[in-house]
């Protein structure tokens, strides 16, 4: 067994405060290993530690050995793109916003690997012909779903040839076709190196095998065989991470509904189209006061985009979209974006942005620690600004914020993506019931069709 990667005690810290206990773990040449753990456990500081791409505040100590030798960070940053890749969990944070795909993937083949520009082209597009993206080759990322642009930022990652791979959740947002497909990609283009990836998803650890970590508030608390831990977990935190997917849900929807209850949207024979595109036509449904409705559907299939054009953020090709609450104001129709960091300014702090909409809105401010703590939220992270919580705190975060202004209508974009299997149960329970108690309409995005099941009053497939 040839060890690519050692880590021997490796502790991140912020001043004096231990964020991720000392950790050591070995990587080992066709091997898997998968970190799983809660939300904010410490498992993407663990990564940028490796990669030396932690934020300046904060500190690392212990030994990284790359290839059995004691690396410095410079000498780590050399091996990137060629031997050693991170997969960061936003996509966003890995494309060029104003370049198209097919010219990122390109520019990589190019600049890497020293492919002339048809030789690189031609790798492109059977990279993205691989994963589904052929046809949205020449689209900037924001032209893009969110799991279209992981899709991207993985194949532009990897082109290089670098078979050493850290993945930070990098099949979050993904429908089940995919979420495999991209486990069998980055797998395939590991087979001479390793792969280490980063999830919160228990279906992802069993597909992987190999050996796993169970990690809870910045220690490791378990680990071994992964199927073998799986099947026979030791620690409660596992457990209780296993009993949270959710196939293993009990029913979270409310059974009893006014028949009477009114109509907030009204939608018929809609239809969207992108470019030359049709995405979906004759879609009809209406959504009652309090009522729970999910969308399911593949990947790029228009559930992103049904939710805008709910929103009046996307015009409609056909078909109408009529809102009936005349009395809601315009702020009252929200939307939790499927990435929260595009929904933040990086330049300010959190608690900064939630006093500018006190300020705007005329909110009682003393609603806001309730919130914090009913979303498991620290005080600190009002004092941090959108890039330095990890993406499942953002997202806990961007719900507070849709709470303050009492919606009337939600449209919930792949709300749980970013959050371990028990988070995103107590988080899909809360958007449930604010439908109830604030009698909110919700419209919840999802690829798990088993969450959809659990919690919606009805489904619309597209």
């Amino acid at each position: 067994m040839k060890v690519l990667l050692k880590l021997t005690n490796v502790a991140v810290y912020a001043g004096e405060t231990c964020l991720l206990e000392p950790i050591s773990l070995e990587l080992i040449q066709d091997q898997p290993l998968t970190i799983l753990g809660q939300t904010g456990s410490g498992k993407s500081l663990l990564a940028q530690a490796i990669m030396g791409l932690l934020p300046k505040a904060l500190s690392v100590s212990g030994e990284i050995e790359v290839f059995g030798k004691v690396m410095t960070i410079k000498e780590r940053r050399a091996l990137w793109g060629r031997v050693l890749v991170m997969l960061p969990q936003e996509p966003w944070h890995a494309l060029n916003p104003l370049m198209k795909g097919v010219d990122q993937v390109k520019e990589v083949y190019q600049c890497v690997l020293g492919e002339s520009r048809q030789e690189a082209l031609a790798s492109t597009h059977q990279d993205l012909l691989q994963v589904g993206l052929d046809d949205s080759a020449h689209k900037r990322p924001d032209q893009l779903s969110g799991g279209m642009a992981q899709r991207l930022a993985i194949v532009a990652a990897t082109a290089g040839g670098a078979n050493m791979i850290l993945a930070d959740e990098p099949t979050k947002g993904l429908d089940v076709s995919r979420r495999d497909g991209i486990v069998r990609m980055l797998q395939s283009r590991s087979d001479l190196g390793s792969l280490l990836i980063i999830t919160h998803d228990v279906v992802v650890a069993r597909q992987l095998g190999g050996k796993l970590l169970v990690m809870k508030e910045g220690r490791v608390v378990e680990e071994g065989e992964a199927l073998l831990l799986l099947n026979n977990p030791q620690a409660c935190y596992t457990r209780d991470l296993i009993a949270a997917e959710p196939s293993a849900w009990p029913e979270i929807a409310p059974t009893s509904r006014r028949s009477a209850a009114e109509d907030v949207l009204v939608v018929d024979q809609l239809a969207i189209a992108r470019g030359n595109r049709t995405l979906f036509n004759g879609v009809s449904f209406s959504i009652k006061k309090g009522a729970v409705v999910g969308i399911v559907g593949d990947s790029g299939c228009g559930k992103s985009s049904l939710g805008d054009a709910l929103l009046n953020l996307l015009p409609i090709s056909a078909g109408s979209i009529t809102r009936l609450n005349h009395d809601a104001k315009p702020h009252q129709w929200l939307k939790l974006y499927q990435d929260p960091p595009s929904a933040f300014s990086s330049s300010v702090s959190l608690g900064q942005l939630l006093d500018d909409l006190v300020v705007l809105h005329d909110i009682d401010k003393s609603r806001v620690a309730p919130l914090l703590d009913r979303l498991k939220l620290p005080n600190g992270i009002l004092e941090r600004n959108c890039l330095s919580v990890s993406g499942g705190e953002l997202q806990r975060f961007a719900i507070l914020r849709a709470l303050l202004l009492d919606p009337v209508f939600l449209f919930a974009d792949e709300p749980t993506s970013r959050l371990d299997p028990i988070t995103a149960k107590e988080v899909t329970t809360l958007l449930v019931e604010l439908a109830s108690e604030a009698n909110c309409a919700v419209l919840l995005v999802s690829h798990d069709a088993a969450l959809i099941r659990k919690t919606c009053h009805k489904t619309i497939c597209l």
